[in-house]
């Protein structure tokens, strides 16, 4: 069965997908989601790649996941590891050289009409879920993140990208626009908000697998 290598997002952890680790285990595949160091002012996404390829180890035939900010951490994994296939959730996709902190302008995300909203990550989470999601998370550091990424070119890794139709922090025509202008694909789409491993594990899993 396929390995898969679990990326997080912004001030999160490995926590985040735990819910999809069960479900993926369930069915027969073995699974990673390491905490990236996004806490420490020293680390960028040189670190957070390693701590990605660490934990992934001598495995072959890779299944790299990421979720939102996760998707610059992917490409730089898959550069280093024998990846069968990328998928991005509800993912920032990088362009070659560009740094994290230029992404919101490059996009045009800062001028997209959007609506406003108090809860941008856990909108249909369970409450407790939510709760306990908010105490988990850490302050993500930006100490280094107007550093370019090192991805010059996007490695020749099978992608996917998995867009949430009730996204708040990254609404769904502005990702079927970036899918389509950086990568020329068209975005599969799931039902939910940004934070679809705590929301819908189960359907989340079963569209990872069904990947395969």
């Amino acid at each position: 069965m396929s390995p898969f290598v679990l990326i997080h997002g912004a001030g999160d952890v490995g926590w985040y997908w735990h819910l999809v680790e069960a479900e993926l285990r369930a069915r027969g595949h073995h699974t990673v989601a390491p905490d990236l160091p996004c806490d420490d002012d020293t680390a960028g996404l040189p670190e957070y790649a390693d701590a990605v390829v660490a934990a992934a180890g001598d495995r072959a035939g890779l299944v790299v996941v990421a979720q939102s900010l996760g998707g610059f951490t992917a490409p730089l994994v898959c550069e280093r590891l024998p990846a069968r296939l990328m998928v991005l959730v509800a993912p920032m996709i990088p362009a070659p050289g560009e740094a994290v902190t230029d992404y919101w302008a490059d996009t045009g995300w800062d001028r997209e009409p959007r609506e406003q909203h108090d809860d941008l990550f856990y909108q249909d989470v369970a409450p407790e879920l939510a709760a306990e999601a908010r105490a988990r998370g850490r302050t993500q550091s930006e100490a280094r993140l107007a550093e370019p990424t090192p991805m010059r070119v996007w490695p020749a890794v099978p992608t996917k990208v998995l867009i949430c139709r009730d996204d708040r922090l990254l609404p769904p025509a502005f990702q079927r626009r970036i899918a389509r202008e950086r990568l020329g694909l068209v975005p599969d789409e799931i039902d939910g908000g940004h934070t679809p491993a705590l929301s819908r594990p189960a359907a989340l899993a079963d569209r990872l697998v069904g990947y395969l």
